[in-house]
């Protein structure tokens, strides 16, 4: 029976050490997580460190991170608190639609508004 693959399960418990739930702060499926360094050695990295890593330059959603890994979402969510924890990512919030639009936005609408 050697040389037979181990199964998913197996797999997905040695990526996350057993582990079910990421350390630290808890974040959800819109959290955007963002690459802050790479280290010097990629090679020191498991693979979904490194994919992480390279589709984080980017600001993006967990749940995207964890579509294009392919895994579950706790399971990403392990791996990306280990990453935060090394320094070499950031997990945020989005900010609050209303938190997004500038000050000079509102105020061309009112002028369009007041114009009608």
């Amino acid at each position: 029976m050697t040389g037979e693959d181990p199964g998913p399960l197996v797999r997905l418990f040695g990526l996350t050490g057993g582990r079910a739930r990421p350390a630290g702060e808890t974040f959800d499926l819109v959290a955007i997580v963002t690459t802050v360094s790479t280290p010097v050695q990629p090679a020191e990295l498991i693979p979904e460190h490194f994919a992480v890593l390279t589709l984080c330059r980017m600001p993006t959603p967990v749940a995207d991170v964890a579509a294009h890994l392919k895994l579950p979402l706790n399971i990403t969510r392990v791996i990306l608190g280990d990453l935060r924890r090394e320094g070499l990512v950031t997990i945020d919030r989005p900010r609050p639609a209303a938190q997004t639009i500038d000050e000079r936005i509102y105020r061309e609408v009112l002028h369009g508004l007041r114009s009608l």
